[in-house]
């Protein structure tokens, strides 16, 4: 959710609206897990936002967020994302992922196929890899309807 956040701004000079996209994403369903992974900065509007996410009704998990000596920066949860989507996916119909990162694509082919999942994605259409469209059952493309502020 965090990435979602950086590449609304990128793409549209706009937040991404959390509140319209839950009543959205989750309209006439149940909900079995929602997860909101971000990068533990430490700062206080971080955790402002954090806490959020949390009333909306994420649960929110953190990595830490690490300076390597080069000056690049770690803070990755491609791997948790997935194997929280595994674990959960047996109790849902419906997967739903934010994300443009086509390293996802082999995610929801296998949910999709192997495990028999409905997954549809939330992504900003520009900033999303076709690999991931094209995998997905859905693609919902982040517009204007989706962002705060006019």
């Amino acid at each position: 959710m965090q990435n979602v956040y950086y590449t609304t701004r990128h793409a549209f000079s706009r937040n991404f609206d959390y509140n319209r996209f839950w009543a959205q994403a989750t309209s006439g369903r149940q909900v079995v897990k929602a997860i909101a992974y971000a990068v533990d900065r430490g700062d206080q509007k971080q955790k402002e936002f954090q806490n959020i996410l949390r009333a909306i009704g994420f649960e929110v998990k953190l990595k830490p967020f690490i300076q390597r000596s080069d000056g690049s920066a770690k803070g990755d949860w491609d791997v948790g994302i997935t194997m929280d989507a595994l674990e959960y996916a047996p109790e849902a119909d419906v997967v739903v992922l934010v994300s443009g990162d086509g390293d996802f694509s082999i995610l929801v082919d296998k949910l999709r196929v192997e495990k028999d999942k409905r997954v549809e994605v939330y992504g900003v259409q520009s900033l999303t890899a076709n690999s991931l469209i094209t995998a997905a059952s859905r693609f919902y493309p982040i517009e204007p309807d989706l962002l705060l502020g006019k």
